[in-house]
């Protein structure tokens, strides 16, 4: 948001430099991103000095071009080289001397110098009026008044040219009290008044108004919950004209291009006093009557921006007597109704509009505008008659505009100020220091925050409306610490506090777990928006007022946001990544579902290229194996089934208690091709839910380490190639000796001497008896009935 010290200067009084506010605006929380110098005419016309053309005569080297003297005042005469049609002996004109610095439309500039043209000296420029940003105007050279312009003169001093300093403030959503100056300059007040610094601040107040005759146009507000208060005005006989230059130049500090008087008086007032204002064409509302409420769905409106919209029944409208919409009501106002050149009568609409109501009529429509983002957070309902007595004001003087009537106004009931309670107790503890009560009574009086009672330890306050943030005791305390001075709070020395033992049914503890364990091991966490785009949108939960198109659903898998982060990297050379995100997703079924999961985005280089091992890319190993390590700390038994997911190529699950816990996949290349990335990636999702009930109904417990070694035996087994690892592996898990304690595969061999459609696996099995050294015949026992299920259940055959 901008802010223009001059305009600022209008609601306080300070000897403060621009600087220096800003740095009081910043301490308060109205963050001041920066100060920018504002000319009305770019460059101040400094250089610029009124001339007299002696002599005009043809260039002898140019047919375009004149060769002139001019005479700049003080006996100075001047050589200048003009390319002007219009350029002629006599005339009085704005001569650039050198050293003058002539800027364009976009804020650059060229410095006038001393130079040859086609072998003559010129030393200055003769000016047009573009050239000097007085008008577009390039027909030829500014020729001026002799009568009124003295030789020798500044041009500047003709003319009374606006300079600026405005200041940019990132403004939070919650401060809709400071979207103005005026509500700027209440908050800066507070604070100096408080502070031991000088300003003066006057309220504003309602302007009388005088009206004549009488008219006959009546108001009708259908729901006072849609619109508690509306107040409207007739303003007659007014001219739509340009804007004088003071309200123009006001506008066109902060930003804003000037339309007309009568729309520049309306912007004028949104932005200084933070009420927005809407003027119709009298003349186009139907049986003279002004009606707020809602249209039947599917009705069709034409906005100012020349857009046809479909309104769907919802929105707050303005209407005239025969129900035709005139103005989405806070949000933007209707072609058909609008002021132009040719209105000779306004109706002039000060309103407070339901915020929700508001911001679903922008959303629905994709409308963000300067009144729809001050009414959708709440405005003050007591300055609305305040800003539109300013306004007719201001139409009667520069408009030539006559209020006729008096103004129509529905408020059937007042919106209250905020009761509150605060404790000193409270804020010594919060704030972690003791302000003096008369201090905490002095900040409330400058926020206009009302003392209704001293009570045991507190007061009872009545916080005013237009403070709609202001709510809780918590929210006065911040703004008795805001006012008072962050910068006064000292930071304490010495940070005490307990630490909380989280059990196994804390899903915080296993969620922090793993991400160690992850960090551990070289991975990186991210975090995604929630919200995205999709192509399919089945089982997709779609929002009802989405931000834009682009996040317009609930995401159905954490995946496509990590794809997104992959390739965001790849695009700057970081190609070996390896990421995990805790997050949500949803769905909509039979219900609405909603899991959380943790998913695991690898690819590129598993670890850096070395002169010992210079390619090591990634596999679907590598990321089952970090899969297995989070699942050792579960302590759960889990089996590998086949998996079916059209995001893989390959994929596989794991189930524990008949539910599938993990997913693992290498993405597809269809999906790769979407995302521009032209590497393998492979991808891991885990129910952290499920996870979570798993772990807490397992009593985990410590052993000591075995006083016993551990035995190592192999098998390498002659199988068909239809028979994969897993089956195996849980064939010897169901095996029911006590004593295997490790089942790995070490080497699989498919060579030309096997047997055709066959293949060998190698495994390796570790024994234990934690009692007693495990004897030999123990073990040909364990390896024998292995070797036995082997043989029944794949017909195995021992390779020697």
């Amino acid at each position: 948001m901008k802010i223009s010290n001059n305009w600022l200067k209008d609601f306080i009084k300070t000897e403060l430099k621009t600087e220096r506010i800003g740095e009081f605006l910043t301490d308060i929380g109205l963050e001041v991103e920066g100060i920018e110098k504002f000319e009305s005419v770019k460059g101040s016309l400094e250089g610029i000095v009124v001339g007299k053309v002696l002599t005009c005569e043809k260039h002898p080297n140019a047919d375009k071009l004149k060769k002139t003297t001019v005479d700049v005042g003080n006996g100075k005469i001047l050589n200048i080289v003009c390319g002007a049609p219009n350029v002629e002996a006599g005339q009085t004109v704005p001569v650039a001397v050198v050293g003058t610095k002539i800027y364009d439309k976009t804020g650059n500039f060229f410095e006038i110098k001393e130079a040859k043209i086609r072998s003559e000296v010129s030393q200055g420029m003769i000016c047009a009026e573009d050239e000097l940003g007085l008008s577009d105007d390039h027909g030829g050279i500014m020729v001026l008044d002799e009568t009124k312009y003295e030789v020798g003169k500044n041009f500047a001093d003709y003319f009374e040219l606006t300079n600026d300093e405005v200041l940019e403030i990132g403004l939070t959503p919650n401060r809709t009290d400071a979207m103005s100056h005026y509500g700027v300059a209440r908050d800066l007040h507070a604070f100096l008044s408080t502070n031991q610094q000088k300003s003066t601040f006057e309220k504003v107040s309602s302007e009388a108004l005088n009206n004549e005759g009488s008219h006959n146009f009546t108001l009708e507000v259908e729901s006072a919950e849609l619109c508690p208060r509306y107040i409207g005005a007739v303003i007659e006989e007014v001219k739509v004209a340009e804007s004088p230059s003071w309200l123009k130049d006001r506008l066109k500090a902060i930003g804003l291009s000037p339309i007309n008087n009568i729309v520049d008086i309306t912007n004028y007032i949104l932005h200084g006093y933070g009420q927005p204002l809407h003027a119709f064409d009298a003349d186009k509302i139907a049986d003279s009557k002004v009606k707020v409420g809602t249209v039947k769905k599917g009705t069709k409106f034409t906005t100012l921006d020349g857009v046809e919209r479909t309104l769907n029944g919802s929105e707050v409208m303005i209407k005239d007597g025969k129900d035709h919409p005139l103005c989405i009501a806070g949000v933007f106002g209707g072609a058909q109704s609008g002021v132009s050149n040719d209105t000779k009568t306004i109706f002039l609409e000060s309103a407070y509009f339901n915020p929700v109501a508001v911001r679903k009529g922008a959303k629905l429509h994709n409308l963000n505008t300067d009144a729809s983002f001050r009414f959708e957070r709440g405005v003050d309902p007591n300055i609305t008659r305040t800003a539109i007595t300013h306004a007719i004001k201001l139409i009667q003087e520069i408009a030539g505009g006559k209020l006729v009537g008096d103004l129509l106004e529905e408020y059937p009931k007042k919106i209250e100020d905020n009761y509150v309670i605060i404790r000193f107790s409270k804020i010594e503890q919060i704030l972690g220091t003791k302000i003096h009560r008369e201090k905490v009574k002095e900040i409330l009086k400058a926020l206009e925050i009302q003392v209704l009672n001293e009570i045991q330890n507190g007061l009872e306050i009545s916080v005013p409306a237009y403070r709609a943030d202001v709510t809780r005791e918590i929210d006065v305390i911040e703004e008795i610490l805001r006012i008072y001075g962050y910068n006064k709070i000292d930071a304490p020395q010495k940070i005490s506090f307990t630490p909380v033992k989280l059990s196994a049914n804390d899903q915080d503890e296993l969620e922090n777990n793993w991400a160690r364990t992850l960090q551990s091991i070289g991975f990186n966490e991210v975090m995604n928006n929630s919200l995205t785009s999709v192509k399919d949108e089945t089982d997709a939960v779609k929002l009802l007022n989405p931000l834009s198109g682009d996040l317009a659903f609930m995401r159905k898998s954490l995946l496509e946001g990590l794809l997104q982060n992959a390739v965001y990297n790849i695009n700057r050379k970081n190609q070996d990544i390896k990421f995990f995100e805790f997050g949500k997703i949803y769905h909509k079924k039979d219900k609405y579902e909603e899991r959380k999961q943790l998913a695991i985005l690898v690819t590129g280089r598993d670890v850096a290229e070395n002169w010992l091992q210079p390619k090591s890319a990634v596999s679907f190993y590598n990321l089952k194996a970090y899969v297995k390590v989070l699942l050792e700390r579960l302590g759960v038994d889990y089996k590998e089934v086949a998996l079916t997911d059209d995001r893989f190529s390959d994929s596989l699950a794991y189930e524990a208690d008949g539910k599938t816990l993990v997913r693992i996949g290498k993405v597809s290349p269809v999906l790769l091709k979407d995302f521009d990335i032209d590497q393998e990636c492979f991808y891991a999702e885990i129910e952290l839910e499920l996870a979570q009930e798993l772990r807490s109904g397992n009593a985990l417990k410590f052993k000591d380490i075995p006083k016993f070694n551990k035995i190592r035996r192999d098998l390498a087994l002659l199988i068909d190639k239809n028979i994969n690892y897993q089956e195996l592996y849980q064939t010897a898990k169901k095996n029911k000796s006590p004593f295997i304690k490790g089942i790995n595969l070490f080497d699989v061999y498919e060579g030309k001497n096997l047997p055709e459609g066959k293949k060998s696996y190698a495994m390796s099995f570790e024994l234990l008896n934690e009692e007693k050294t495990l004897e030999e015949k123990e073990i040909s026992e364990v390896m024998d009935s292995l070797i036995k299920a082997f043989q029944k259940e794949y017909n195995a055959e021992l390779r020697s």
